[in-house]
């Protein structure tokens, strides 16, 4: 059905929105002037949303039919039968086919003026140039290494003034929501003001994608033998052909990838792999329940509607949501990290014995900053050096002698800077390392 469009109905499918721009009121910003052209206005407000899934769809619902008319949708994945039961903007008829594009052309052929443009494509494949074109970004992920991604992203683009203060000018407001069941969250991230996604990591659940370097050198858990599996032995060995992936509901796939990971537990003394295990492991079923994508959907719109005509003051600054039992919503302003590795705009500090070994260094860069497959360079003595990459298998070989290594052997010294890089980041963590000598730790005891 496609929407109306006689001045009649125009006027009444705005007479909400209307009441809010066109009088002042007690919930109102302080600095608002209610206006009749703030409706006209926000037509011009260009809006990312990254995610055509459940709660993307829902967002790019909401918004067409708030009136905003340029609206660019991100996604890399197809329409799965699955999906249908909470993506309203698919049908049967769709399956393998682009959820951004589809999501697009079902939008624009039902809500007349409203401009969706579909990119079919990872949110990195994307520089600071595209995600600059925005005035507002809203996420609707299921990964926290997206969201890490983005957050760096959008630090990275900040500027400052000759104090070391955020440039209000240069900061992309980004709004994230997510649900998982019948919970849900949606937060409001004015970067420089707020917190940030990194500053907030404990606020996610445990991760389920491990560092490389974990599972290609030192697994300690069932997961990083399945993981090993999967993402190392699979794509090099290719059991059922070549470019075949892994299907978490074939008996097949699932049982080839048990009695490997079993062989590679027991080399490493660790036990607790079996079939349901393993498809656990590799499915990392999300549940998802339409109602809590429509309710963070709205919350999130909401917000996209404050930003965008300052008529009202913004939630401070992230919602809670249940109805496992019930109806519960918390409001409150998780604290800005003073330290934060991405939002601080200053560099990390360890210290550590100059005897220490390299692969200490990396164990605690991935336990503290939760990195997935860490890429560090340095420069000694004038020369840029890798210390550390596993991104091809050459460079994970030429570099793995350097985690036997202790730090002064490597060249590092008292004040040395890494870059530390990671797929969950958009740009690149400044360390500084604070190393004590042999001798000062003989003294100090």
């Amino acid at each position: 059905m496609t929407v109306p469009t006689d001045e009649s109905t125009t006027k009444k499918q705005w007479i909400h929105l209307r009441r809010i721009l066109e009088r002042s009121g007690p919930f109102k910003d302080p600095n608002f002037e209610p206006s009749t052209e703030l409706l006209s206005a926000i037509e011009s407000v260009r809006i990312l949303i990254i995610g055509a899934g459940g709660l993307g769809c829902e967002l790019l619902k909401d918004l067409a039919l708030m009136g905003f008319s340029q609206i660019d949708i991100i996604d890399m994945d197809t329409i799965d039968l699955a999906n249908l039961n909470r993506q309203f903007l698919f049908t049967k008829a769709d399956i393998g086919k682009s959820k951004a594009e589809v999501a697009a052309k079902f939008i624009m052929s039902r809500i007349p003026n409203c401009t969706v443009t579909p990119h079919m494509n990872k949110i990195q494949d994307f520089d600071g140039s595209f995600y600059s074109q925005f005035r507002i970004i809203i996420c609707g992920l299921d990964s926290v290494v997206a969201r890490r991604w983005i957050n760096s992203m959008l630090v990275s683009m900040l500027q400052y003034d000759e104090n070391n203060a955020v440039i209000p000018s240069s900061i992309i407001p980004l709004i994230d929501g997510g649900t998982e069941g019948f919970k849900g969250n949606a937060r409001v991230i004015m970067h420089g003001y707020t917190s940030c996604i990194e500053c907030t990591l404990d606020l996610f659940p445990p991760q389920v994608n491990f560092p490389q370097c974990t599972i290609a050198n030192n697994p300690r858990l069932p997961e990083h033998c399945v993981e090993w599996v999967t993402s190392i032995l699979w794509p090099k060995e290719q059991p059922f052909g070549q470019d075949v992936k892994i299907d978490g509901d074939s008996v097949e796939h699932i049982q080839w990838i048990v009695e490997r990971a079993t062989k590679r537990g027991i080399d490493h003394n660790i036990t607790g792999i079996n079939f349901r295990f393993t498809q656990g492991v590799v499915k990392r079923v999300i549940p998802a329940v339409a109602s809590t994508n429509a309710v963070i959907a709205s919350v999130c719109a909401t917000e996209v509607f404050k930003l965008a005509t300052s008529s009202v003051m913004l939630m401070n600054n992230y919602t809670m949501f249940n109805d496992i039992e019930g109806i519960y919503m918390l409001t409150y302003p998780p604290e800005k990290r003073e330290d934060c590795p991405i939002c601080s705009n200053v560099p990390v500090r360890i210290q550590m014995s100059e005897s220490a070994k390299f692969q200490e260094l990396i164990d605690i860069l991935v336990e503290r900053y939760q990195l997935n497959a860490p890429l560090i360079y340095t420069e000694i003595n004038g020369n840029a050096k890798t210390l550390y990459m596993t991104s091809t298998e050459q460079m994970r070989e030429a570099t793995k002698p350097h985690l036997r290594m202790t730090l002064q052997e490597l060249g590092l010294t008292n004040g040395s800077e890494l870059l530390v890089g990671d797929p969950a980041r958009a740009s690149s963590m400044r360390v500084i390392l604070s190393l004590t000598s042999s001798m000062d730790t003989s003294t100090a005891k």
